[in-house]
């Protein structure tokens, strides 16, 4: 089965009709274009596979602008869902109720599991649209474009495979795998995902639909070891706490919030990707249990730095009161 037709079906089958990649519609204009290249200029049937021009007003005015509201529309709905359900599944005590008198709460804990696997199904086949879209874009156009896009996309934090949240389920999956586990109870899990350690070195793994393979290293770049306190700055990229608010040049007592504009990310060096900063806690949990001694160890070391951070920004802002 062709992947438009597989992607459609699956599309179709969602109980409610969800923000998707118009793979038809744009497969449409991309046919159109060419369609119109050749009847403009008079070519024959036996040439009929030459590309359209690098530069095309058909494909550059309805096929950019259609996949970039889509993409958007895509990562929107994702993010907003999937935030809202880990929201609620660690969530306790009166703050749980409040999700539940709000409506958030729909269904038991297995209807809860059901809806983040969905959730990572959703992620995966938009990713796997929009990645072969641009294919069939510069294979049109025997180009770069759609690279270049793809490129733009992810500058624009609407790259979907980089979104945080996606992090965040397919630890919350693993978590509730171990858990269950440990308490023998029988729950319909999402397979897919994975913590692999290589050398030592723990990394995220998933993969769906046999095309799309997400490895997500976390190893924190700035200080070389497992990430500790994890967090996902804009673009995707995951740090420890601690390096994040001295590559932003912030106290942890400021926190990343405060960063200023022109903060960049020391590995994309992309701007403005700290205030959207999300503090990964289900995957600190996942780090936690399968890094014991080591989380320990770093638990301890952390502790007396954040006690000195504290303690001097209180110290500097008794002084700025008493204007010494």
């Amino acid at each position: 089965m062709k992947f438009c037709k597989k992607y459609q079906e699956y599309m179709e089958g969602q109980q409610r009709k969800l923000p998707a990649v118009g793979f038809k519609k744009l497969k449409k204009i991309l046919k159109k274009c060419r369609r119109d290249f050749h009847s403009q200029n008079n070519v024959n049937r036996t040439l009929d596979l030459q590309p359209c021009p690098h530069q095309c007003s058909v494909c550059d005015g309805t096929f950019f602008p259609s996949l970039l509201k889509e993409m958007s529309d895509v990562v929107g709905f994702f993010n907003e869902r999937a935030q809202k359900l880990l929201e609620l599944h660690l969530a306790s005590g009166i703050r749980r109720y409040y999700f539940w008198l709000k409506g958030k709460l729909q269904g038991n804990h297995v209807a809860l599991t059901q809806e983040g696997k969905e959730l990572v199904n959703y992620a995966l086949i938009n990713a796997i649209a929009m990645r072969k879209i641009l294919k069939k874009y510069d294979k049109i156009h025997y180009s770069k474009q759609g690279q270049a896009f793809k490129s733009q996309a992810q500058s624009m934090h609407i790259e979907i495979l980089q979104s945080p949240w996606l992090c965040e389920l397919m630890a919350f999956h693993i978590n509730l795998r171990e858990t269950k586990a440990k308490s023998k109870t029988k729950l319909a899990f999402f397979e897919g995902c994975s913590l692999a350690f290589n050398d030592g070195k723990p990394s995220l793994t998933c993969e769906l639909f046999d095309s799309v393979k997400i490895d997500i290293d976390l190893t924190c770049s700035i200080c070389l070891d497992t990430v500790f306190d994890p967090v996902a700055l804009s673009c995707g990229h995951i740090f420890c706490y601690m390096c994040s608010c001295s590559a932003a040049s912030v106290t942890i007592v400021d926190g990343l919030k405060s960063a200023q504009p022109r903060a960049k990310c020391p590995l994309c060096r992309q701007g403005r990707v700290y205030e959207g900063a999300v503090h990964l806690e289900e995957l600190c949990i996942l780090l936690s249990r399968n890094c014991h001694e080591y989380w320990e160890e770093r638990l301890q070391t952390e502790r007396s730095e954040r006690v000195r951070q504290t303690k001097e920004h209180w110290e500097s802002q008794c002084r700025a009161f008493m204007g010494v």
